[in-house]
């Protein structure tokens, strides 16, 4: 090796040495300020096991075209602590998704081309006061205050190319990648959940043409899947009933610890505190 290329690899050995561990800095969303945030309700399995623990039939307008609400893009966190008010505790829930972020401005966009409009993926923690939520929709508006004091993203965002590997092909009847990712989530170390972002019913390309019909999408705008089959505790605890009437609810507590990964994703962990109120 050259003396001067000795002194560039030197150079570029010091820089390299002066970097943090992820130890030592904290992690913020990826898209930290988004334009927009939508959360999609995707899952077949979810909704049809929701409502048979609420004694419904699944509804047929589920296979019409793919819904979604409006969340709070102002209450955007990233990986880390997560601090919540004393209702939220009523009943709190997550939901294990995954998000996309929109990267260019589009307008009537068709499934056929609504690919070429993500960024990529990331983890979502889509947590849920649901008492909040249960009381609100009583007068057939929301989810709204049960949902928008905390979504969490993260711990990356990565790329199609990235997933290149994962693509498979949608469901019968639908159009737009889908991608067989493994979805997991723990509470406190206790695996609570499985799942595959392949199980989608309604494909993120399809959400795209519905939310753009009529609308422009921004680039930084977030679409969320909606909650993967057993990705809650509202469905968890449900099917738990359903099948023994002594089984004892769980939600989350102050203090606990949620982890949720997801294939080529990463992981994303939050520990979910209570406010302090004295202060």
């Amino acid at each position: 090796m050259a003396k001067k290329e000795l002194q560039e690899f030197k150079k570029i050995e010091d820089f390299q040495n002066q970097g943090n561990s992820f130890s030592e800095i904290t992690l913020l969303a990826p898209v930290p300020n988004p334009t927009s945030f939508r959360d999609a309700y995707a899952f077949r399995q979810h909704v049809e096991t929701s409502r048979l623990n609420r004694g419904l039939e699944m509804i047929p307008e589920f296979d019409q075209f793919p819904v979604f609400y409006f969340s709070n893009h102002q209450a955007i966190q990233g990986p880390g602590p997560v601090y919540c008010m004393p209702k939220h505790f009523e009943k709190m829930d997550f939901e294990l998704e995954v998000a996309i972020v929109i990267h260019k401005k589009g307008r009537n966009i068709k499934a056929a081309e609504a690919d070429q409009y993500i960024a990529g993926f990331m983890i979502l923690n889509d947590l849920s006061a649901r008492n909040l939520q249960m009381q609100e929709m009583k007068l057939n508006l929301g989810p709204a205050k049960g949902k928008d004091f905390a979504s969490s993203f993260g711990p990356f965002l990565v790329t199609l190319d990235e997933l290149e590997n994962y693509r498979t092909e949608p469901l019968p009847g639908h159009t737009g990648n889908a991608y067989d990712l493994k979805m997991k989530c723990w509470i406190n170390d206790n695996l609570v959940s499985e799942g595959s972002l392949a199980s989608m019913n309604w494909t993120f390309a399809e959400i795209i043409e519905r939310a753009s019909y009529g609308v422009t999408l921004y680039p930084g705008d977030i679409i969320g899947s909606g909650t993967v089959g057993t990705g809650c505790l509202l469905e968890i605890n449900g099917t738990g009933k359903r099948k023994d009437p002594a089984y004892q609810e769980i939600w989350i507590q102050p203090n606990d610890r949620i982890s949720m990964e997801v294939t080529a994703l990463g992981k994303l962990e939050n520990t979910i505190y209570q406010e302090d109120l004295s202060e």
